[in-house]
C-alpha cells in the first residue's frame, strides 16, 4: 500500500445504554480533547460530524465553539458528514433524509462556511437504496458506512459505485474495520490494516475512542509515528473523507457498481419498540401535512408562517430518527424520552395545523337553521374519495326514548351515512359519531352539511349472520370472514378473489430477547397462533355481561360493516376490526393487542391468490424483494404483484416496518418483545438470571392496515398516493362559520396520482416556497401541476426522479430548483 488516509473520529452516539444529559457531557469533554489535539500536533486532522452535536457545545461551552471554529478555518478539524445526526437509514421517509441532510447542511454552513461532499454514516444498521438520488442531489458524491458486514451484504470490493433508483449514483466505500478503535490501539489496527490490504494502493482507515466519545489520545498518537517509521513506503496520513474519494479518482479505479439496498443486518430493529416505530410515522405525515396546510393558508393571505415553530417541530422529527432510538435499540429512559420529544414536535405542529384549518375554513356561509357544518380539509393535490367519520354534539341533550338520526347533505344533495357509536361511553342521545362517504376536492376547504331528525326510537341494526361465517357485499367488495375461526376465508374485488382462506391470523414466533437480532435474519420458529375466544372468556374480555358470539358485527348501515373477533393466546389478547365498506375497494383492519410475552414476535400473516413480486416502499423509491423467509424492511406500502394474472395486493400500514414475504404470503412484524438493549457478547449469559428483566412492548399496542386489490397497473399507480393519504389524514372538524361565502379554488393540483407531493413548505432565508415531487411508479410521466387552476406547468418526471420546483407566491411562477435551495448553488464543484 502507497498511501494510507487515516481519518481519526470519535464516535458518539447522543444516547443509547445512557440519556441526554450523559451524551451532552461525553460530547463536550470529547471535543475539549480533540480541540487541544488539533493544537498540539502538527498535521492531524480531526474529523466529525452531527450537527446536534455542535449544536450543544454552542450552546454550553461558547468559548470551545469558537476555537473549533478557528480550527475549521485552519484545516485542523474537518466538518464530516455534514447531516443533523446520524439517523436511521432505512425506516425514514425519503423527505425525512432530505430534512436530515438540509438541517445539517444550512447549520454548518452559517457556522462554519462548509458543504462536505462525503456523507458519512458510520454506526446505523442498514441502508436504503433510496438515499442515493437524494444524498446526490443534496450535493454530496460519496458515502461511508460501516454495516452491513460482507456476510449480511455481499460486495464485490468495499469500494463501490452505488446506483441509485433513478439511475444517479455516488461512490460509496464500507469501512470493515469500523469506526473506532480502541484506547492505545490504534498502532495494533494499523498494521493489523496493512496485513489484510496489501495489495491496494490506497487505503481508508477509520480511527479514535468510540461508542461514548474518546476520541484521540497521546499513547495513539506516538504510536502512529511509529508506524510511520515502520513502514517507510506507504505515508501514513492524517486526512478527511473527500481526501480519500479524490484520491481513489485521480488512480481512475474501476469501480463495481451495486444497485440494491444495503442491508440487512440487525432486522430484529425493524420491529422493537413498536410504540416508538409508530410515533415516528405520525410525527412524519403531521409534519409535512401541516407544512402543506399552513403554506395554503399564507398563500391565501389568511396567516404567518410559522418558520421557527415548524423548525422546532421538524428538530423533533429528526432527533427521533437517531440511530439508537427509532430502531429500538436503546434503554427504556431513552424510549421514554424518545416518545416525550416526539409529543413535543406533535403539540407545536397541532397548535400551527388547527390554526391554518380555522384560518382556511374563512369563507364559508354561516349554518341554516338545525345544520352542523363538517368543514373536511384536503391536504393532497388530488381528489379523496373515503368514508370519512366526525363526532359532534348535539345542540341539546335528548333524555326521552326519541332518537336523533343524523342526515348528510352535500351541496343540497343528501349521501348515504350512518351513525356509530362515539368515542365515549354516556347513555345518552347527545353526542353524535357519523361515518360518510365523501369526494373530498384536492388542497381545499370541503363542507357537508348534518341535520338532525327524531325518531320515535333508535332503529335496530341488521345483522347479516349465518350460523358459521358472516358474509358481505358492497359495490365492489366481497368477503366472508369464519364465525368458527374469526379469520377472513374470502376477499372478493369486482369479482376477483385475493386471499386464500385464513386470512388475517396471528402468528407467534420465537424472536428471542436480543433487539437487535444480530445473529439471525429471519424467524421462522412459530410458537404458536391466537385463537377465538370462547362466549365466556370474550365477555370478561369484553367488559359485558351477556355472553355474545367471539366474532360479531358491531356497526352496520349504508356506509360500512365492522365485524369485530376476539382472539387469545397464552398470557396475551387480541382484537381485530375488519372494516368493509358498501362503496369503495379497501378493506381496513384495526387490530388491537394486549401483549404480555416475551421474546416473542407478533406476526400478521396475509396469505394471497398471487404469486409474483414482492414491492415494498423505501424512501423515495419501490424495493423488490425476493421470496424468502427473511426479514424485509419497508415503510408506508407492501404487496404482491402477479404480472401473469395481472393482479396485485397492498397492504398500507401505520408504522410497521418489518415483515417477509414468500409463497404469496405478506407476512408482517407487529411486536417484537425483546429485553432492552441486550447486547450478545460471545457467549456469554445474554439476560441476568437472578432478577426480573424488563421487555419491550408489554400492555397495549394498536395497529391500522388498508388492504387494496386491482390488476398490476391499477396498484402501481395509487398505492403510493393511497399511503400518503393514509399517513396524512384529511381533517374534519365540525365548526360553524360566521362570514360570507367566497369562492373557493383548487390551491395545487396534479394531475396524476402517481406523482407524489413529498413536500410543500417555504424555502429558509427566501419568500418563496418549495414543491417536492416524487414519481412513485417506475414509469416515465408528464404530469400537469395547477396553481388555483389558472398557472400551469408541465413536469417530466423519470423514473423514481425527485424534481424539486420553486414557488413564487406573488407572481405563481413555478421553476426548478436544487434539492436544498438555501445551500446547494454554494457548493464548489
Amino acid at each position: 500500500m502507497k498511501e494510507l488516509h487515516m481519518i481519526c473520529n470519535a464516535h458518539l452516539d447522543p444516547v443509547w445504554l445512557w440519556d441526554w444529559e450523559e451524551g451532552i457531557a461525553a460530547a463536550l469533554s470529547t471535543f475539549r480533547i480533540a480541540a487541544r489535539f488539533c493544537q498540539e500536533y502538527d498535521g492531524f486532522i480531526f474529523n466529525h460530524n452531527e450537527a446536534l452535536l455542535y449544536q450543544w457545545v454552542e450552546e454550553y461551552e461558547p468559548d470551545l465553539f469558537q476555537t473549533i471554529q478557528d480550527l475549521v478555518k485552519e484545516g485542523r478539524w474537518h466538518i464530516m458528514g455534514g447531516w443533523f445526526l446520524q439517523p436511521d437509514c432505512n425506516m425514514p421517509s425519503g423527505e425525512s433524509f432530505v430534512r436530515q441532510m438540509e438541517a445539517g447542511r444550512e447549520y454548518f454552513y452559517e457556522k462554519f462556511g462548509v458543504l462536505p461532499k462525503t456523507a458519512v454514516n458510520f454506526d446505523p444498521f442498514g441502508h436504503s437504496r433510496g438515499m442515493v438520488q437524494i444524498m446526490h442531489k443534496a450535493g454530496y458524491d460519496s458515502y461511508i458506512f460501516c454495516r452491513p458486514s460482507q456476510e449480511d451484504c455481499q460486495l464485490a470490493d468495499d469500494d463501490f459505485l452505488w446506483i441509485g433508483f433513478d439511475g444517479s449514483s455516488i461512490k460509496g466505500h464500507r469501512s470493515s474495520e469500523h469506526y473506532n478503535s480502541l484506547m492505545g490501539e490504534a498502532g495494533k489496527k494499523i498494521t493489523e490494516f496493512l496485513k489484510s490490504h496489501r495489495e491496494q494502493e490506497t487505503g481508508l482507515l477509520l480511527w479514535g475512542i468510540g461508542n461514548h466519545g474518546g476520541g484521540p489520545s497521546h499513547v495513539d498518537m506516538a504510536q502512529i509515528l511509529n508506524k510511520r517509521k515502520e513502514n517507510p513506503r506507504c505515508e501514513l496520513r492524517h486526512s478527511i473523507p473527500e481526501s480519500y474519494f479524490e484520491q481513489i479518482e485521480n488512480e481512475h479505479k474501476i469501480l463495481p457498481e451495486y444497485d440494491r439496498d444495503l442491508n440487512p443486518w440487525a432486522v430484529g430493529c425493524y420491529t422493537a419498540q413498536i410504540r416508538i416505530k409508530q410515533m415516528h410515522r405520525k410525527l412524519e405525515g403531521l409534519l409535512y401535512m401541516t407544512e402543506k396546510m399552513v403554506s395554503a393558508a399564507v398563500f391565501q393571505k389568511k396567516m404567518k408562517y410559522p418558520e421557527e415553530e415548524l423548525k422546532e417541530a421538524e428538530r423533533a422529527l429528526l432527533t427521533a430518527e437517531f440511530h439508537d432510538i427509532l430502531p429500538g435499540s436503546a434503554v427504556k429512559s431513552v424510549e421514554e424520552s424518545g416518545i416525550r420529544i416526539m409529543n413535543y414536535g406533535m403539540e407545536l405542529l397541532e397548535k400551527q395545523k388547527n390554526r391554518a384549518f380555522f384560518a382556511l375554513a374563512q369563507g364559508e356561509l354561516p349554518a341554516k337553521e338545525g345544520e352542523y357544518p363538517i368543514l373536511i380539509y384536503n391536504p393532497h393535490p388530488y381528489p379523496v374519495k373515503r368514508v370519512v367519520t366526525c363526532e359532534f354534539q348535539m345542540q341539546n341533550q335528548n333524555w326521552d326514548s326519541s332518537f336523533g338520526m343524523p342526515k348528510i347533505c352535500y351541496r343540497d344533495t343528501v349521501i348515504p351515512c350512518q351513525v356509530e357509536k362515539e368515542a365515549c361511553n354516556m347513555n345518552l342521545d347527545w353526542r353524535k359519531k357519523v361515518a360518510f362517504y365523501a369526494e373530498l376536492e384536492p388542497m381545499q376547504m370541503n363542507r357537508y352539511d348534518c341535520t338532525i331528525r327524531f325518531m320515535e326510537k333508535q332503529p335496530e341494526m341488521e345483522r347479516q349472520e349465518q350460523n358459521t361465517e358472516i358474509s358481505f357485499t358492497g359495490e365492489h367488495i366481497e368477503a366472508v370472514i369464519s364465525k368458527k375461526t374469526g379469520l377472513m376465508d374470502s376477499l372478493r374485488i369486482d369479482g376477483i378473489e385475493y386471499l386464500k382462506k385464513g386470512a388475517f391470523g396471528l402468528s407467534v414466533r420465537d424472536s428471542g430477547f436480543d433487539p437487535w437480532a444480530m445473529n439471525v435474519q429471519s424467524f421462522p420458529k412459530e410458537e404458536g397462533r391466537f385463537l377465538l375466544m370462547e362466549k365466556e372468556e370474550g365477555a370478561v374480555f369484553s367488559g359485558v355481561d351477556a355472553q355474545l358470539e367471539s366474532v360479531r358485527i358491531i356497526e352496520n348501515g349504508q356506509v360500512r360493516t365492522i365485524v369485530e373477533a376476539l382472539f387469545r393466546y397464552h398470557n396475551s389478547r387480541a382484537v381485530i376490526h375488519y372494516i368493509l365498506p358498501q362503496k369503495g375497494k379497501d378493506v381496513d383492519l384495526e387490530i388491537s393487542v394486549e401483549w404480555m410475552e416475551k421474546g416473542k414476535m407478533l406476526k400478521l400473516e396475509i396469505p394471497t391468490c398471487l404469486n409474483g413480486e414482492n414491492l415494498c416502499e423505501t424512501a423515495y423509491g419501490v424495493q423488490i424483494y425476493e421470496a424468502s423467509e427473511k426479514e424485509r424492511v419497508f415503510q408506508r406500502w407492501c404487496g404482491v404483484f402477479d404480472k401473469e394474472k395481472d393482479g396485485a395486493l397492498t397492504c398500507i400500514n401505520n408504522g410497521c416496518y418489518g415483515g417477509d414475504f414468500r409463497d404469496g404470503t405478506m407476512r408482517i412484524s407487529l411486536i417484537h418483545s425483546a429485553a432492552y438493549s441486550a447486547h450478545p457478547i460471545e457467549e456469554r449469559t445474554l439476560l441476568d438470571q437472578d432478577r426480573s428483566i424488563p421487555c419491550m412492548d408489554q400492555g397495549e399496542r394498536n395497529f391500522c392496515f388498508r388492504l387494496g386489490g386491482g390488476s398490476f397497473k391499477q396498484r402501481m399507480e395509487n398505492v403510493a398516493s393511497e399511503a400518503a393519504i393514509f399517513q396524512e389524514k384529511p381533517l374534519a372538524v365540525a365548526f360553524f362559520p360566521t362570514e360570507k361565502a367566497s369562492v373557493k379554488k383548487k390551491w395545487i393540483e396534479i394531475s396524476d396520482p402517481g406523482c407524489i407531493l413529498g413536500a410543500m413548505k417555504k424555502i429558509r432565508g427566501s419568500d418563496t416556497y418549495l414543491m417536492r415531487l416524487f414519481e412513485s411508479t417506475g414509469m416515465a410521466r408528464e404530469v400537469t401541476v395547477s396553481l388555483w387552476g389558472e398557472a400551469k406547468k408541465r413536469v417530466w418526471l423519470n423514473p423514481y426522479e425527485i424534481k424539486t420546483l420553486e414557488l413564487d407566491p406573488e407572481t405563481c411562477r413555478m421553476a426548478e430548483c436544487p434539492m436544498i435551495p438555501s445551500v446547494i448553488p454554494k457548493i464548489k464543484k
